[in-house]
């Protein structure tokens, strides 16, 4: 039978930023601080819950509250393999220890993923043969994703609604002991990190209004955006978490099983009526490739990537590395 690490990340404080954004790791960034500090020393419902059902499956459960990058790393070296004779770190294909994630935002299941590239992309200079040619990285041991909020209440789609992945601790438990992974596509960027659903770019005002901003945006050979005229958003798409935009479809069909990352931008054209009147209606460019770039010409511009709030304020370039990591499911 199995081992199982259920991984539940502490606060935002002390995980380095690996826990997401706004302080949400064990709760809501407005949830008081002692109430926070109570719910990230104690499992929290669902991950009882599934810890009794893998329990009663006869799996061997230990649950892990890991509060920064280096806890982290602690959990995630029992799926090495074991040692090669180049001396690179490399996931056990055969483990008998499975890792779920207990995950209360998409930022916080992106977090253990950064690390897991960490550990496991081998440098230029020491690529292995084995590893396939559109790849950085070697198939990364699948992972089962509990929901903290089994729900859904939140009202976004989160990455386990998109895949269609159970909410219910005891589903969750019989994907990982019972089920097979399923592949999907990984975006890197060269800040170091990682992107499973998706990243959207721009600004807002204080009453949500989307504010113009300039960048130049380019997807393999196709140019968006020239950096000259004014933007509103520019939606990254490995997922479909930032496929529309109020109600502006930005993201037509984004796919993370197909290799490919879609891209949309939404600029702002003035035209004249007949009568000479302005009118101003959104036009939304969309291309797919294998990696995008974007070079804000603004000094910074805001952006979410699965959820984790940031600024750009130099260029930042995306690529895909198909089918790198895995879930679980039934």
């Amino acid at each position: 039978m199995y081992d199982v690490v259920l991984l539940t990340l502490g606060s935002a404080r002390d995980a380095a930023g690996g826990c997401g954004s706004g302080g949400a790791c064990c709760g809501g960034a407005d949830e008081a601080a002692e109430e926070k500090s109570e719910r990230c020393e104690t499992p929290r419902v669902p991950v009882l819950a599934c810890a009794d059902a893998l329990t009663g499956r006869g799996a061997r459960v230990e649950m892990v509250t890991a509060r920064s990058d280096a806890e982290i790393d602690e959990v995630l070296a029992r799926l090495d393999g074991p040692a090669r004779p180049d001396g690179l770190t490399w996931p056990d294909p055969d483990s008998k220890t499975r890792l779920v994630v207990a995950t209360a935002s998409d930022a916080q299941l992106r977090a253990v993923l950064r690390r897991l590239v960490r550990r496991y992309a081998p440098p230029p200079s020491r690529r292995p043969e084995e590893l396939p040619g559109n790849r950085t990285v070697p198939d990364l041991p699948p992972v089962g994703v509990l929901p903290l909020d089994p729900a859904g209440s939140t009202g976004h789609r989160d990455l386990v609604a998109q895949l269609g992945l159970p909410r219910d601790p005891a589903e969750v438990a019989a994907a990982v002991l019972d089920g097979a992974p399923r592949r999907l596509d990984l975006l890197r960027n060269d800040g170091g990190s990682v992107t499973l659903d998706g990243a959207l770019i721009g600004a807002a005002d204080d009453a949500g209004r989307p504010l113009h901003w300039r960048g130049r945006v380019e997807v393999d050979d196709t140019l968006l955006s020239d950096g000259d005229e004014p933007l509103l958003a520019c939606a990254i798409g490995n997922a479909g978490g930032y496929a529309t935009l109020d109600d502006v479809t930005l993201l037509g069909r984004p796919d993370p099983t197909d290799a490919l990352v879609e891209v949309a931008v939404a600029v702002p054209v003035v035209t004249r009526s007949a009568f000479g009147r302005k009118r101003v209606r959104l036009e939304v460019r969309r291309a797919r490739g294998r990696a995008v770039s974007v070079l804000p010409r603004d000094e910074k511009v805001p952006f979410l990537d699965d959820g984790a709030e940031g600024e750009l304020n130099r260029k930042r370039s995306w690529w895909t590395e198909p089918g790198a990591w895995a879930v679980w499911a039934a």
